[in-house]
């Protein structure tokens, strides 16, 4: 990423729109981002859950990979509007949800990312203690440490890391995988193939969720590319990213499962390790593991901060986050994520699986409402000043937004199957849980047909802060600039 000689190290900005003066960045810089977080151990268990919950190899392998195409473009939808407003991904929902309403998905996805950090810090913690020879539990504390620092660095150390991370992780995982061919007969595990309906909507829902997981926190990593970024480059850029990352380490553990013999539950790290053998070449690998989850990890916690700042200057109104008070919220995020590690590192498996597909009831109705609106209503024709005022054009409650909101999570509540929850409706269908896609569709659906009948007034253009520097000015696009104007 090409940044300009004079910006800080440490992020300045916080949930504040990014003025053109400082925007700065290439495409390539989303897909290195959003590859190296997704070349992880994470994903690597996430594909393995495909075969050690029931799948077959082959059938595993199809449906991850159209699950990654669904949820990637989902996810992909809302990188696209980073460079366009300027802005953090939770804010825009104020115009679906109103400048107070917002907090209602938001707390939600604080939730989200402490689960993700905390899973991921597991698995970081089991690498580092293999690594330093100390407990996992020692090793958790050590990676914590290094996530704090990393965060309150901020966007631009996060876009490094993502770069690195993306080339150590290639590295890795082709010796992986060579390691892997080597040991396994991929022809025989590809020929046995027996299809059933459950085993592969519980891969295409295992990669789907994953991908719009990122949803909420993905156009905070594109908001600082100039505002005349090309939508659709935008788009390819960090879809592309995601999905190659994530389908690559998917596939390497739905192999490392289906030859593990049922090693693999409870020894995730150890036995991905254990595949190139011992010695220098292991300890290299512990440390490509626990540099790779830094880059997600990091992400989580950054997004966890930005939401946390959205939430309480919308009640607030504008909010200006000190270093000091960064500092603060990040040690709060990643101390209650780590203590949530140490509670629950040996059920860590399980425990996973269901969180991560429980958390789709929540997200896909949000990703609908703010995707419909943003693309099909809007048409991307926001009023970026008033999102931070409650008596302003978007108001402090929309009700439209959250009540489709609502009906999107209970509708979804008869076809969910996880530990905590499973629906009536299941077991008539074969066990088979389709309760994301209801989420994804009728909400949408719904949604549509209501704004267009009852949406708030829309803006003729887009509408940005007016920026003082002429300077600046000259640079902006011209609905920008139209704006100030007006």
């Amino acid at each position: 990423m090409a940044a300009n000689d004079t910006t800080p190290l440490i992020e300045r900005r916080s949930i504040d729109y990014i003025p053109e003066a400082e925007r700065h960045g290439r495409l390539l810089s989303q897909f290195t981002l959003w590859m190296g977080a997704n070349l992880q151990i994470t994903a690597i268990v996430t594909g393995a859950l495909a075969v050690v919950l029931g799948g077959d190899v082959f059938w595993s392998l199809i449906g991850l990979l159209v699950g990654q195409l669904i949820g990637g473009g989902v996810m992909a939808l809302h990188a696209a509007q980073g460079p366009k407003l300027g802005l953090p991904q939770m804010i825009s929902s104020r115009v679906q949800f109103g400048v107070y309403g917002a907090a209602i998905p938001i707390v939600l996805v604080c939730l989200m990312y402490l689960g993700f950090t905390a899973t991921g810090t597991v698995l970081s913690g089991q690498a580092l203690g293999q690594l330093f020879g100390v407990s996992d539990s020692v090793g958790i504390l050590i990676f914590a440490s290094v996530i704090v620092l990393v965060t309150v660095l901020g966007y631009r150390v996060i876009h490094f890391i993502g770069r690195v991370a993306s080339v150590v992780g290639v590295i890795a995982f082709v010796y992986l995988f060579s390691r892997l061919m080597s040991q396994t007969d991929v022809g025989a595990l590809l020929q046995i193939r027996h299809f059933s309906w459950s085993s592969f909507l519980l891969a295409v829902s295992l990669a789907a969720s994953w991908q719009i997981a990122f949803g909420p926190y993905v156009a905070d990593y594109s908001r600082y590319l100039p505002s005349n970024t090309s939508s659709v480059k935008t788009f390819l850029a960090a879809g592309a990213g995601s999905v190659i990352g994530a389908q690559v380490a998917m596939i390497l553990g739905v192999f490392a499962a289906a030859m593990s013999n049922g090693q693999f539950a409870g020894h995730e790290v150890a036995y991905i390790v254990g595949l190139s053998g011992t010695g220098a070449t292991a300890a290299l690998l512990y440390f490509s593991i626990a540099f790779g989850k830094v880059t997600i990890s990091t992400l989580n916690s950054y997004g966890s901060f930005m939401c946390i700042a959205t939430i309480i200057s919308g009640f607030r109104g504008r909010l200006e986050v000190t270093r000091l008070q960064r500092l603060v919220f990040v040690l709060a995020i990643v101390g209650t994520a780590t203590l949530i590690a140490l509670l629950g590192q040996h059920s860590f498996l399980g425990a996973f699986k269901s969180f991560i597909l429980f958390l789709l009831a929540f997200f896909t109705p949000w990703s609908a409402i703010n995707l419909v609106d943003y693309y099909c209503i809007t048409r991307e024709r926001y009023d970026v000043p008033a999102l931070a005022d409650p008596n302003g054009r978007y108001g402090r409650w929309n009700a439209l937004g959250i009540s489709v909101y609502v009906f999107g999570v209970l509708v979804q509540l008869p076809f969910i199957s996880t530990k905590f929850y499973t629906g009536p409706l299941v077991a008539a269908l074969g066990d088979v849980d389709i309760s994301w896609i209801i989420g994804l569709v009728l909400p949408a659906a719904l949604y549509y047909l209501c704004a267009k009948k009852w949406h708030a007034s829309v803006p003729d253009q887009l509408i940005l802060p007016v920026e003082q520097d002429s300077a600046v000015a000259t640079k902006t696009s011209g609905a920008g600039r139209a704006a100030a104007q007006a």
